[in-house]
């Protein structure tokens, strides 16, 4: 397992496995395919997926957090589930927050569209209402809180820890094609943090990590470690002045309180880093994570914004109910054998 390097700050964020404004041809209203093979879905193995209720937390504070770069599809359906269903059935609560940190590629049209899906889901967030979305700013919304990353930015920059990185995407694959392997452990490809580069419009902005490794338990993944800059030190700010995903998340889930965090598998390698920023931080007690299993085609690939994937929205233009939906996710994640529609109101007794 390594740890995402975040080169250029475009991390994906625990909502960002996008969706376009239509399903691809030949999908019906659930969001099955009938045309070539590639356009299939296919489950899990059934009880990989299924946490065992022993041990999840009592009553925790998880959240859904999408990116507004595209349309709510499938993908999100299941992290949905999967968040509401055990927030349900350990007397729990899910905090909403739209995750907007890549300014170029989010858009209010898609934030729209995403509170839109989610009330027409029947998914209703404990904090905070969605109607505050819509009326403004909103300390839930990464881009009204710049506040809280420069003052999370200054700790760690009192403690020596921030420095300047003038390394691209390209530095990184330029150093794997010249040594045969990619960039592991501390610092970046071009020393940066040696040079004292001036933290100015050109440069990003790492923060040194340090060495060893993170242990922690996964809920359905079991115990697990690794290096927290397995793949460089961590990316806060990218040379074109965005936040980065994993400095983000971490900065929301301890200002929210969020105590259990629960996404894709996609992002299980961004774990290590998270927790070693989160203690750099002063949390004293991390959050317990759980990788869900992601949806995928024959041909193994996830669903993806960018490749206009179904969207939650055309297949309820379509005639699909919540239920119905609910209940492919639950099938595509490996919770059931069949499709059998769920009732958004009853997905706690998938984890029960």
């Amino acid at each position: 397992m390594t740890a995402d390097p975040g080169a250029d700050g475009s991390s994906p964020s625990p909502g960002d496995a996008g969706g376009g404004a239509k399903g691809r041809a030949g999908e019906d209203a659930e969001g099955r395919a009938s045309g070539g093979e590639d356009e299939l879905f296919v489950p899990v193995v059934t009880g990989s997926a299924r946490p065992d209720p022993r041990v999840l937390p009592a009553r925790p504070v998880t959240r859904f957090a999408p990116a507004p770069t595209g349309y709510l599809h499938l993908g999100h359906l299941v992290n949905a589930l999967y968040t509401w269903g055990i927030a349900r059935a350990m007397s729990g609560r899910v905090i909403l927050r739209i995750e907007d940190h890549d300014r170029q590629r989010s858009r209010p049209a898609f934030e729209a569209a995403l509170l839109d899906d989610l009330e027409r889901l029947g998914l209703v967030p404990d904090e905070p209402p969605v109607a505050a979305f819509r009326a403004g700013p909103t300390p839930y919304r990464q881009s009204s809180v710049a506040w809280a990353y420069e003052a999370a930015l200054e700790r760690l920059r009192a403690d020596g820890l921030v420095y300047a990185c003038a390394c691209s995407r390209a530095t990184f694959a330029a150093y794997t094609a010249g040594h045969g392997r990619p960039w592991q452990g501390i610092s970046c490809p071009g020393r940066c943090r040696e040079l004292a580069l001036p933290k100015d419009g050109s440069t990003g902005l790492r923060v040194a990590v340090g060495a060893g490794s993170e242990r922690w338990v996964d809920l359905l993944a079991g115990p697990l470690a690794d290096e927290p800059a397995g793949g460089g030190d961590l990316l806060v700010r990218d040379r074109v002045g965005n936040w980065t995903y994993p400095f983000c998340v971490v900065v929301d889930d301890q200002r929210n309180g969020v105590d259990l965090v629960i996404r894709g598998r996609d992002l299980l390698d961004s774990t290590p880093v998270q927790l070693r920023l989160a203690r750099l931080l002063g949390r004293e007690s991390p959050p317990q994570f759980l990788h869900h299993p992601l949806v995928r085609r024959v041909s193994g690939q996830k669903l993806s914004k960018a490749e206009a994937d179904t969207a939650v929205r055309s297949l309820l233009d379509a005639g699909a109910t919540p239920g119905r939906l609910f209940g492919r996710a639950a099938y595509l994640a490996g919770l059931r054998t069949d499709e059998a529609p769920i009732d958004p109101d009853d997905l706690g007794a998938l984890f029960g």
